[in-house]
C-alpha cells in the first residue's frame, strides 16, 4: 500500500513515478500509491505510531530503534521525528532505520510531502540533507537526538546482514497483492529475529498470508481496527522466551 523494497516484476532498473491528483506519488512498477489516499500522515499516527505504543514507550527509555520496511517518500520518518521531538526525554536517542530498494530523489520527496504543513520543518530538513545519488546506507543526523539510516537495496539481503536490534517495526511495503516478496515468510522471520524482547510491529496489511507468516515467525499477533474505514490492521509483540 505504500512503499517498495523488493524487485518489481517489470524488471525495470528504476521504478518511475507518476503523480495523481497533483502531488500523490504512484509507483508504475508496483501499480500502487505510496501512501493512503485519505491522509497518509494520519494513517502513520494510527497504524505505525499508536500501533507500536508510541509515543508512550518513548517516555520509558533513553534509546529506541525503529525498523521500517519501505522508506518511500519519508513520510513515516518525518511524522515520527515530529512526534519524537514532542515527547522524547532529555538526552534520549532515536535511530530510525529504513530499508528501501528504490530511493526517491530529493525533489520527489519534497513534492510528495509538501501537502502536509504539519511536517514542513521535518520535510525541509530531510530534503536539504538528502544526497543527490542515494545509495548504500544513507546516514543523516536529523538532530542531536535523532539519526536516520536508509539502507538502499534488497530488504531481505540487507536485513540479513544487519546486527541491529529493533524495538519497533513499521511494516510498510506496497500492498501484499502487488509486492508479495516484501511480506515473505523469510523476511518476516528476519524481522522477528532482529526484534528485541518485548518489541513490536505494526502494519496496515491484514492479508491472511501476512498474518500467518508473522505468527510462524514467532510474533503474538492481534487484529486491530484499521485506518479510515479499513476493517483491520495487524499488531504484534515478540514476548520473552
Amino acid at each position: 500500500m505504500t512503499h517498495s523494497n523488493s524487485t518489481p516484476d517489470t524488471g525495470d532498473a528504476q521504478a518511475p513515478l507518476t503523480w495523481h491528483d497533483g502531488d500523490m506519488p504512484f509507483s508504475t512498477a508496483f501499480g500502487d500509491h505510496f501512501y493512503c489516499q485519505t491522509d497518509g500522515r494520519l494513517e502513520c499516527g494510527h497504524v505505525f505510531l499508536a500501533g507500536n505504543g508510541l509515543p508512550e514507550r518513548w517516555r520509558e527509555t533513553q534509546q529506541f530503534t525503529i525498523g521500517e520496511l519501505g522508506f518511500g517518500t519519508g513520510l513515516n520518518a518525518c511524522e515520527t521525528w515530529r512526534q519524537w521531538k514532542e515527547h522524547r526525554l532529555p538526552g534520549a536517542h532515536l535511530h530510525f532505520v529504513s530499508f528501501e530498494l528504490l530511493p526517491m530523489q530529493a525533489g520527489e520527496i519534497d513534492r510528495a510531502l509538501s501537502r502536509w504543513s504539519q511536517i514542513d520543518a521535518e520535510r525541509q530538513a530531510l530534503v536539504t540533507l538528502w544526497p543527490e545519488d542515494p545509495s548504500g546506507v544513507v546516514e543523516i543526523d536529523l538532530d542531536a537526538q535523532t539519526r536516520l539510516s536508509v539502507v538502499c537495496g534488497d530488504a531481505l539481503e540487507n536485513l540479513s546482514a544487519s546486527s541491529l536490534a529493533f524495538d519497533a517495526w513499521f511494516l510498510d511495503g506496497f500492498a501484499p497483492s502487488r509486492n508479495g516478496a516484501m511480506w515473505s515468510a523469510e523476511l518476516m522471520q528476519r524481522v522477528f529475529d532482529t526484534t528485541t524482547s518485548g518489541g513490536s510491529f505494526a502494519t496496515y496489511a491484514a492479508a491472511g498470508f501476512v498474518r500467518r507468516n508473522l505468527i510462524a515467525a514467532g510474533f503474538d499477533v492481534e487484529r486491530r481496527p484499521g485506518f479510515a474505514g479499513k476493517r483491520e490492521m495487524l499488531y504484534g509483540i515478540r514476548h520473552a522466551a
